[in-house]
């Protein structure tokens, strides 16, 4: 079966000079289609897999927002307001945050004031956490710089996990049971609990632009400062009672975190209560843990100081940095979870 196409003779030198100029789209159209490797190279395609190019293509991805916002022209002044606006946020959630539980639960504050010892211990005692978070920060950035998070993310997610987990517990507890006097060791295993816990922080940076991470660390920071005031302007041990329903709240946080792994993906508005126990209730347990964890750390420095026990700074720090982590892993998310909304 055949047909024969008749062109006229006054549109063939213009469809002649048309078609003599797509070689370029008839060449992308045949390079588009799937090409055939299975005789390629191993190198060919281990250059195009490899988690430099990787590194590359999640980079673009991720620094979209940084270009988009970096093309528009910012006024100098709009930027200025802008920062003064964030910053007025971040006191009101802290005043806010502080008047809410003064009136609450701090009813009854202490007389006479903090004494020298409990206030070195506890300005010890932050000034670790501090130092912990700043490793865990740069510890994460520097997995993104290298490539070690795309590494980690293309694993088996339940080997990792695991993996991950006992880790860090393993090294949690190896600090807590180090001797204060020994500082090496001690030190040692305390980076490499910050270690671990950056990497569980780490693939954050990759899907939450670094705005949104700087507005979340600022939340965390003013809620757990103005509870921090709190526990530490009320009466001695008045919070210690907290410490086993906050144990029981964080289990149920934890079991509504694995509740997508065992619930069908039907049952929507079941994930949606589980999704929302998980973000606000693990605020609220962890801003609980965060009021209790102070005043911990005022009744062990009590103690230190009748001789029953050693001063400990760094043990004390690590309960803090888990308050801080679990507090900003969930601002995080509702903050992207707003972004997505608008």
């Amino acid at each position: 079966m055949s047909f024969t196409l008749t062109l006229r003779a006054g549109l063939a030198p213009r469809l002649a000079t048309q078609f003599a100029k797509p070689s370029t789209a008839m060449r992308a159209f045949h390079q588009s289609a799937k090409q055939n490797t299975f005789f390629t190279s191993r190198t060919a395609l281990s250059t195009k897999n490899s988690p430099s190019n990787i590194l590359a293509r999640l980079r673009g991805s991720s620094r979209g927002y940084q270009q988009q916002s970096g093309s528009a022209y910012f006024d100098p002044a709009a930027r200025r307001k802008e920062t003064i606006r964030k910053l007025i946020i971040g006191g009101a959630i802290f005043g806010g945050t502080l008047t809410a539980v003064n009136v609450m639960f701090n009813g009854e504050s202490r007389e006479g004031g903090m004494p020298t010892f409990e206030r070195q211990y506890l300005n010890q005692t932050f000034l670790h956490t501090g130092l912990g978070v700043g490793i865990i920060g740069m510890t994460a950035y520097q997995m993104l710089q290298s490539g070690f998070v795309y590494r980690l993310m293309q694993t088996n997610p339940w080997v990792v996990g695991i993996g991950g987990l006992a880790l860090s517990i393993g090294s949690m507890m190896a600090t807590r049971s180090i001797d204060p006097d020994n500082y090496v060791p001690k030190y040692a295993f305390w980076t490499l609990f910050n270690a671990t816990q950056a990497a569980f922080v780490a693939p954050l940076m990759v899907m939450a632009p670094p705005a949104l991470l700087a507005r979340a660390g600022l939340y965390t920071a003013a809620m757990m400062g103005s509870i921090s005031i709190v526990g530490a302007t009320a009466k001695q041990d008045k919070y210690l009672y907290l410490g086993g329903p906050l144990l029981a709240g964080a289990a149920i946080v934890a079991v509504s975190g694995f509740a997508p792994l065992v619930l069908p993906a039907t049952a929507v508005r079941t994930l949606a209560v589980t999704e929302n126990l998980w973000l606000w209730g693990g605020l609220a347990v962890f801003g609980g843990f965060t009021l209790y964890d102070v005043q911990k750390v005022l009744h062990h420095a009590r103690m230190a100081e009748r001789g029953l026990i050693k001063r400990d700074p760094v043990n004390e720090s690590i309960s803090l940095e888990l308050d801080f982590l679990n507090i900003f892993v969930r601002m995080v998310q509702i903050l992207m979870m707003q972004q997505r909304r608008k």
